[in-house]
């Protein structure tokens, strides 16, 4: 019996050694687990054949928007436009069945024309629990196995939130017990709702704020203290994760259209942001006064890092990301530290037009606006190509959805259509 029960043990805890380990491997938010845009998954193709990985599957009749899947214990979460309805979807992770879809709410009537096909909201997914938000504002939380709605807000008839011109973009954070989104209220410019109830625990009031950004938080611990940072209409900012209670500001950044979109990154008290239309990327260094107040002082600002919405990755002491707007733009390397230009493609044949970007298994995934997607080596020294293929079957929209990396599969999805490619080494 003794040694019947060790067996039992002993199995009990490989089991739950294997569901940590394919966790780890999800990618169950917005950039990943934790919100870098990297993932930690290893044996992974270090080098494509001549037309790519091969395509493991690919499905249509998604509806239109740029939500980027979430994928978290065999299934895949998005939202779409179809038809006179918002919805959110789950497919098989398998083979990318549905398994449910649930309306959210009309589609919203938007004056800019970039970005009206669908949400942009990339869900979410907490235990039995997924998180959603449309470009109106409406906050859902949903059952995982079956889409049921448990609670729902709106960000502009709940909290007054003034929304972009673009409509919300952002995709909830989940810390602890807390739900975490932007409603860009002259009260409440950050919220913090009860993840289970939906009920408000605080409402953070913003100094100078103008409004909601396109960005999604992030959360992090600096000095034994917890902060959320986001990048609203016109700042980035800084707030206690406990109360709400403004902390510090970097203005910089910011560029004066409000089109404020790319997700800050914290590494070891330093924080960086960068956006397009003439603005650029810095550095601060975070700093606590003796009052217990906190200090943002600039490091480094840069206009050779103007990133436009495809995101910027920090890897070993190195950023990397496109810089320019609407205007187009490359693929640039950056040093963290002093801001020094380390390479940039436009000086460089082939040339690596803007886009979005991962990282997963030593490599970096870089997907051009224009449906070219990319293998590179990381290297500060120089840009190094390990494959490309171009996408099958654009689309007439931009290729703005950012590429996904989970469980051995990249994820690339084109309005209407999703693609499973297989980037496992054999």
């Amino acid at each position: 019996m003794k040694s019947y029960a060790f067996c039992l043990g002993l199995f009990a805890v490989g089991m739950a050694a294997f569901a940590e380990s394919a966790a780890a491997l999800d990618w169950p938010q917005w950039q990943g687990p934790d919100r870098n845009a990297m993932s930690k998954e290893t044996g992974l193709l270090q080098e494509w054949p001549k037309n790519g990985p091969p395509l493991a599957w690919k499905i249509k009749g998604l509806g239109g928007g740029y939500s980027a899947p979430s994928i978290a214990d065999g299934k895949i979460f998005g939202m779409s436009t179809r038809g006179e309805e918002q919805v959110a979807w789950a497919l098989a992770e398998s083979d990318g069945k549905t398994l449910w879809v649930t309306p959210i709410a009309p589609p919203v009537t938007q004056r800019m024309q970039q970005g009206i096909e669908g949400p942009g909201c990339t869900p979410t997914v907490d235990g039995d629990r997924v998180y959603v938000e449309d470009m109106g504002g409406n906050l859902d939380c949903l059952n995982v196995a079956d889409g049921k709605i448990i609670w729902h807000k709106n960000l502009v008839r709940d909290f007054g939130g003034r929304p972009p011109g673009w409509s919300y973009r952002e995709s909830p954070l989940v810390d602890g017990e807390k739900l975490i989104c932007s409603p860009g209220a002259p009260d409440a410019g950050i919220v913090a709702l009860d993840k289970l109830t939906g009920k408000t625990i605080w409402k953070s009031a913003i100094p100078g704020d103008r409004g909601a950004g396109y960005c999604s938080p992030i959360a992090f611990d600096f000095d034994e203290q917890r902060e959320y940072v986001n990048f609203t209409a016109n700042m980035l900012v800084g707030v206690s994760a406990s109360d709400g209670k403004f902390l510090w500001h970097y203005d910089k950044p910011a560029n004066r259209n409000s089109i404020n979109i790319t997700t800050p990154i914290y590494h070891d008290g330093y924080v960086f942001a960068s956006s397009a239309y003439g603005a650029g990327g810095g550095v601060v260094k975070l700093s606590k006064e003796s009052d217990g107040s906190v200090k943002a002082d600039e490091v480094w600002f840069s206009r050779n890092i103007q990133n436009h919405h495809g995101g910027v990755i920090l890897l070993d002491g190195y950023l990397y990301g496109a810089n320019g707007g609407n205007e187009g733009g490359f693929l640039v390397c950056l040093d963290f530290k002093t801001g020094k230009v380390q390479w940039d493609q436009r000086d460089s044949d082939p040339h690596t037009p803007k886009g979005s970007i991962a990282f997963a298994g030593g490599r970096l995934y870089y997907r051009t606006e224009k449906g070219a997607m990319l293998l590179l080596e990381p290297s500060p020294k120089q840009y190094i190509e390990r494959g490309r293929f171009q996408e099958p079957d654009r689309s007439r929209s931009p290729d703005w959805s950012h590429p996904v990396i989970a469980n051995g599969k990249l994820y690339l999805r084109d309005q209407d259509v999703l693609m499973c490619y297989d980037v496992k080494a054999k």
